[in-house]
């Protein structure tokens, strides 16, 4: 999805629980997983990832449910903000164990990771409050400035289109560093559309008042928690623990805590992006 270049990593610690390898219901626990689980997320991108306001205090719905499955791991949990394209070489390179960050499953993702499949979302198409350009679909998009985000799913999507476009009306696309960024260029008058993920437009739009969501969904489809693919254990444990938070309700309250218990998924997945 996104986002964010970050220079300086932000570490943010909290205990999910006492360190070590079961749980209370001793189901989903490893036999064999470190006593602290490093997370990785790229902040910027509401209500998934984000600063709590005035502070630099990492929150949302990734990073609440990062803490419940350390917790239902029974493992520290740390979670520490990072530039987006970072996220993937980071996981390969041991740097961290988890990246959660409104990450799409997609195949060539799954080339360097493996995903839990944990939420459902496509990216919608965001203009100005009124829609003055009478944008309906991605096709009305052909001739004219676009904005999106830098190695997001949504670049894809609209670079697909791009090619679909008649000779004489390609799209004139700028690359923003996440969204917020490329917004801005909407508000000044120097493009006319982004596409966001919808949970996350639906949010700018609200606390703006600013824009307009369009409410088709495009390439909607699974979001995964990232693990490097030699840590199988851990995938499964993971997936695991994220079922039974499903099953308790936990899951469902956290996302509905931030308004998108609509992409709330039933059954945990591996692996389940479109190939």
């Amino acid at each position: 999805m996104r986002k964010h270049l970050v220079i300086a990593l932000v570490a943010v610690s909290a205990l999910g629980a006492a360190c070590g390898r079961s749980t209370s219901s001793g189901t989903a626990a490893g036999a064999d997983l470190p006593k602290e689980l490093r997370v990785v997320t790229s902040e910027g991108y509401p209500p998934m990832e984000m600063y709590k306001p005035g502070t630099r205090e990492l929150t949302g719905v990734d990073v609440d449910l990062a803490m419940a499955i350390g917790k239902r791991l029974g493992m520290r949990t740390t979670i520490t903000n990072a530039a987006f394209d970072g996220l993937i070489p980071g996981l390969q390179g041991g740097r961290w164990d988890l990246a959660m960050s409104s990450l799409s499953d997609t195949a060539q993702r799954r080339q360097a990771v493996d995903f839990v499949d944990y939420f459902n979302a496509g990216g919608s198409i965001m203009v100005e409050k009124g829609n003055p350009e009478g944008i309906a679909t991605l096709a009305d998009l052909c001739g004219r400035k676009v904005v999106l985000a830098k190695g997001s799913s949504n670049l894809d999507i609209g670079e697909r289109q791009n090619d679909k476009c008649p000779p004489g009306k390609k799209m004139d696309i700028m690359q923003s560093e996440d969204a917020p960024t490329g917004l801005l260029s909407i508000d000044s008058g120097r493009t006319v559309a982004t596409i966001v993920d919808s949970p996350v437009a639906a949010m700018y739009a609200k606390e703006t008042g600013k824009y307009e969501v369009l409410p088709e969904q495009y390439d909607a489809g699974p979001w995964g928690i990232a693990v490097a693919k030699r840590n199988t254990a851990l995938r499964d444990s993971v997936a695991k623990a994220l079922q039974e938070l499903i099953d308790s309700g936990e899951y469902r309250a956290i996302l509905d805590k931030y308004g998108t218990g609509a992409n709330a998924v039933s059954k945990v997945t591996v692996n389940t992006g479109a190939p």
